[in-house]
């Protein structure tokens, strides 16, 4: 282990956003990334990794990434997307999240089968599959760190942390990668369209939008970033009111919660000529912030925990990205009705199902911004990602793990 080097808050945001440009300047020069539909966080993103890494490698330099301004970008996202979201999408979405909770939870089950063979068959303890599975995959870095000291000591895996946040790091990889070529696959391949291509872009805009009633003005922008921090800071509260109950949530899904309220209660006290849901200041932003914590989580990535991984790991994942491909093409695409919206779905579920929902909603993103919106869809897989997701995870997650 080499000299910690902390970059402070300020300079890891700036270059995050130099990280973000980076990518966008590849994504307009490679056809091939717009084609595939590749976010252009995540193409700065992994180049700024691997150089970083590099350099850590050549210099014995560690680098350490403060990331608490990263973790404001993300719950402002969420509140955007809680501003966007209608109480008629919801409605209209009810059983929509009921099939996506429970392909979720089917998931789940599939992802830890197939950890725990692939355990099993490599000489690790059966119990730590769920490492290899959805307690690193669906779960991320947070939910593998959570459940590796359980499994190291049921087990006595002394490496049940390194191998867990190794495989949430690949993951994470692989779900940046596959989501918008899945997407593409399913649109091109049965002609969608968006049932509505009028309506607006909750995240990010077309190319070709027009501003309309609504320009981009340092006066709108200013009315969204109000609702916003005003949606983090009842979102805080909220947090807090839910912890003395004994409840932990994460709390961009409090923030994600106060902008749903305000987003509907906001028009019947706003005037009609000054809304603060799906305008285009609030699409901008909300990829802004996307973009921002996107680009700081991918060139924050610890390249150097991946090394000496061997075979074994990079089969399991292997096979694990294989089931989410086909899963999500020939099982959660027909489900959810073969139409514009499940492929938009698909991509988004190939992004949460290998990594982590902001790596969903920048696939999406990039998805609506080729071939057209999809609100409902950010509406309905967040709720699904960021919150029931985990109930049902560390359900399965504690049975393998006791047995």
């Amino acid at each position: 282990m080499g000299t910690e080097i902390v970059i402070p808050e300020f300079i890891t945001a700036t270059l995050g956003f130099a990280v973000f440009l980076v990518g966008a300047r590849l994504t307009a020069k490679l056809a091939f990334l717009r084609n595939f539909n590749i976010p252009e966080p995540v193409t700065g993103g992994l180049l700024a990794a691997f150089l970083f890494g590099l350099f850590q490698a050549l210099s014995g330099f560690d680098l350490v990434f403060s990331t608490t301004s990263r973790d404001m970008f993300l719950v402002l996202f969420f509140a955007s997307i809680g501003l966007n979201a209608r109480i008629s999408d919801l409605k209209a979405g009810g059983w929509l999240l009921v099939l996506l909770l429970m392909l979720t939870v089917i998931m789940i089950v599939g992802q830890n089968a197939i950890g725990v063979v692939g355990a099993t068959l490599f000489g690790f303890p059966s119990q730590s599959g769920v490492l290899f599975g959805s307690a690193s995959l669906i779960g991320g870095h947070g939910t593998s760190i959570a459940w590796a000291p359980q499994v190291a000591q049921t087990t006595g895996l002394i490496a049940a942390p390194e191998i867990g946040v190794a495989v949430a790091t690949i993951g994470l990889v692989l779900a940046a990668l596959v989501g918008g070529p899945i997407a593409k696959f399913l649109v091109e391949r049965n002609s969608l369209t968006p049932s509505r291509p009028d309506e607006e872009h909750t995240v990010g805009r077309s190319h070709d939008d027009k501003e309309g009633d609504n320009p981009i003005t340092h006066v709108n922008l200013m009315r969204v970033f109000l609702a916003l921090n005003s949606a983090v800071v009842l979102g805080y509260l909220l947090d807090e009111a839910i912890e003395e109950i004994g409840v932990n949530l994460p709390l961009f899904v409090s923030c994600m919660v106060m902008g749903i309220i305000i987003g509907n209660v906001a028009p019947y006290f706003l005037p009609k000529d000054a809304p603060v849901s799906r305008t285009p200041s609030l699409a901008v932003i909300s990829e802004f912030t996307l973009g921002a914590f996107l680009a700081i989580s991918l060139m924050a990535l610890d390249i150097a925990s991946l090394k000496g991984l061997g075979g074994p790991i990079i089969l399991i994942l292997g096979l694990q990205m294989l089931f989410a491909v086909l899963f999500v093409i020939y099982v959660l695409f027909p489900v959810l009705g073969r139409n514009y919206r499940a492929a938009v779905l698909a991509a988004g579920f190939g992004g949460f199902s290998l990594g982590a929902t902001p790596t969903a909603i920048a696939n999406m993103t990039a998805v609506t911004k080729r071939y057209g919106p999809s609100p409902i869809s950010f509406v309905v897989l967040p709720l699904v990602s960021a919150f029931f997701v985990d109930i049902a995870n560390a359900i399965v997650i504690q049975m393998i793990v006791n047995f």
